[in-house]
């Protein structure tokens, strides 16, 4: 275990100038926050009072819109009245934003689908034909802003294999399969395995990443255990089990990758034009959904990263839903988008943000827990999926952000016109809270009010 000068013999006291990691063969574990060791590393402030807790934030996005019909919220905090869309929502109604009306100006009138989508976390215009450009998204300015307080500047995830070529609209299929830009030219690759995703959290590396990553830093676990109080050493041994069973569920998946790799390479075809399971990518996507969310839940928990974009389905998304009794794939599914089987869907992805805001509601962070201090932001890239509607934009947020964000609300901008009711403003505005002010974003100039 890496620690920092010892001030005083008593563990619970000690103040750490670095972060405190488990370490074995091949693997590094950072430590969640616990009383007896802040593993933030966090100098106290002026009069002994204790740095804030990081700020997190993670835009989780799906294609195609929603059932109109049901996705609406009345009232404040926990009386608010919640649609069927958003039921799944319900506990979490107090620490919940419904923000409906804002729209993605250089989105709307520029072609269905990926004109719809490659900007919707910059607001910049794209370019048509071979040449990618758009802009960078809001993820990645906070990235570049703050990631140097954590391990990883961010991660990027997604449920959904990119594709390629180009839509009868003549933008590339890249501006449908990525959210996330690191410049205008350039999407963030996407890690799509979760055994990847997973190798990446805990610096997985080398021969011996079949080996359990508990089994390697077991000693340097128990000496940390004979050393914390007994609280911290109940959270400890909570946070070891949730993370060996997260590894129990992705050891089954890492065969299925080596198998379609080395199938890619016997037929001559790359792995991202193999349709899963071929591709080894888990073939229920409720495991594959649920694992990107257990380890978008660890890196918040233990400061891997502060920012996170996950794609659940890409837009155009050939994802199918079986357990759902939708016969059709998702895509097809949404232009019907008013009919019940899209509803469920809509519900699904709704439920999504809820099991990740519910992991980290139940991760304890100082006098509150990891979601308090964490903004999880959920939205599609458009309203109406049978109309290609982008003039208005599903979106939901979670977290306070440490109380810099207030929550239980909703909040319509519909009627406030086109000036002010800009998704990019939004951008500014959680951005600021996140500690990055900047003088434009997008299309706007200024946050938006009422946030």
């Amino acid at each position: 275990m890496r620690d920092s000068q010892v001030t005083s013999p008593d563990l619970r006291r000690v103040r750490l100038t670095r972060r405190t990691f488990l370490r074995g063969v091949g693997v590094t574990m950072a430590l969640p926050w616990m009383e007896s060791i802040p593993a933030w590393g966090t100098e106290p402030l002026k009069d002994g009072v204790p740095a804030p807790m990081p700020k997190r934030f993670a835009a989780i996005f799906w294609g195609n819109g929603v059932n109109g019909k049901h996705w609406w919220a009345k009232g404040t905090g926990a009386d608010m009245e919640l649609s069927r869309s958003l039921q799944p929502m319900d506990p979490l109604k107090a620490k919940m934003n419904v923000i409906d009306g804002l729209f993605n100006r250089s989105a709307v009138g520029v072609g269905i689908h990926p004109g719809q989508t490659g900007n919707l976390l910059s607001g910049m215009p794209l370019q048509k034909g071979a040449v990618l450009h758009g802009g960078i998204s809001m993820d990645q300015v906070l990235a570049n802003s703050i990631g140097q307080d954590s391990v990883q500047p961010s991660m990027v995830l997604g449920c959904e294999q990119p594709i390629t070529g180009y839509h009868e609209t003549n933008f590339s299929m890249a501006y449908s399969s990525h959210i996330s830009w690191q410049s205008p030219d350039s999407p963030v690759p996407m890690e799509v395995y979760p055994s990847l995703a997973f190798d990446s959290l805990f610096e997985n590396r080398g021969s011996r990443r079949a080996q359990s990553i508990l089994d390697r830093v077991k000693d340097d676990a128990s000496g940390l255990a004979r050393r914390v109080g007994a609280r911290d050493k109940a959270k400890l041994d909570e946070y070891l089990t949730s993370v060996r069973e997260v590894e129990k569920r992705i050891d089954r998946m890492r065969d299925d990758r080596a198998k379609a790799v080395a199938n890619a390479r016997g037929r001559e075809v790359p792995v991202v034009m193999m349709k899963r399971p071929d591709n080894g990518l888990p073939e229920d996507i409720r495991e594959h959904m649920r694992l990107m969310c257990d380890i978008t839940a660890l890196a918040f928990q233990t400061d891997k990263t502060r920012v996170v974009s996950l794609l659940l389905c890409r837009d155009l998304s050939g994802l199918f839903y079986p357990f759902l009794d939708v016969r059709k794939s998702h895509h097809s599914a949404s232009h019907d988008d008013l009919s019940d089987d899209y509803e469920r869907i809509t519900r699904y992805y709704c439920s999504q943000l809820a099991y990740l805001a519910g992991q980290l509601e139940a991760m304890p962070e100082g006098e509150g827990n990891v979601l308090d201090n964490s903004c999880l932001m959920l939205l599609s890239n458009m309203w109406s999926g049978n109309r290609h509607d982008s003039t208005r934009l599903p979106l939901l947020t979670v977290g306070g952000l440490g109380g810099a964000l207030k929550t239980g609300r909703v909040l319509n901008y519909g009627d406030k016109g086109d000036e002010n009711r800009k998704v990019c403003s939004l951008y500014l505005a959680l951005m600021e809270k996140m500690g990055v002010t900047l003088s434009h974003f997008g299309d706007a100039d200024a946050p938006l009010t009422g946030i």
